[in-house]
């Protein structure tokens, strides 16, 4: 009796064991499967945040530093856009016209028009009032900023930034894999690189790049 009581723990033992090394595995395998996958609805956010402030600063000449102006902005405000009806034929060609004076003779049209940021740059369903909203994170906000560097060579350039932190990117995924968001944030940290996803710069110009390309 003693004997199968020992098997038996022996077994017991054995199944736990298993399992923990199956857990120690398996567990950061479903992490970064889970963290691919709130980070890709973020990435595509912060893209369209970039979208929205090109536009801005193509009328403005500078980024928006604040999210009701930009959301203002996209809902409300217009972007010039080039009205192209008719082009060159061939036969306008050999008779020795050119774009220019076919326009002069109203054989084409090429004009500037205005045409709504949110029809041009996203359409007109898109939510614009949740631009600033982070993914998954119970309604927390990207944060915004922006502002001029001056370079090396005294070029004074316009520049912005937004950023969500992988404690707001992950929140929904913090019950059950709180060490290894931790884990993530402080190897983020060893390297100096932001522990989140970001697009723009406010330390530097980079293009307006995110920190995922």
């Amino acid at each position: 009796m003693k004997r199968i009581i020992i098997q038996i723990v022996a077994v017991i033992a054995s199944l736990v064991l298993a399992y923990l090394i199956w857990d120690t595995i398996q567990t950061p395998i479903n992490f970064e499967k889970e963290k691919d996958a709130k980070y890709e609805e973020v990435i595509e956010n912060l893209k369209d945040i970039r979208k929205a402030q090109l536009a801005f600063k193509d009328v403005n000449a500078k980024f928006c530093g604040d999210w009701d102006s930009l959301i203002s902005f996209v809902k409300f405000d217009s972007v010039p856009k080039i009205r192209k009806i008719g082009m060159l034929t061939d036969s306008m060609i050999e008779a020795g016209l050119n774009e220019r004076t076919a326009m002069s003779k109203g054989l084409i049209i090429r004009d500037t028009i205005r045409a709504s940021v949110l029809a041009e740059v996203f359409d007109s369903l898109y939510p614009i009032d949740e631009l600033n909203v982070i993914p998954n994170s119970g309604g927390q906000l990207f944060w915004l900023g922006q502002t001029i560097i001056t370079t090396g060579s005294g070029v004074k350039v316009p520049v912005f930034e937004a950023r969500a932190h992988n404690n707001q990117v992950l929140l929904e995924l913090s019950n059950d894999f709180k060490q290894e968001i931790i884990n993530l944030n402080e190897r983020r940290r060893k390297n100096s690189r932001y522990p989140g996803l970001k697009v723009g710069s406010v330390i530097e110009p980079n293009n307006n790049a995110g920190n995922w390309e």
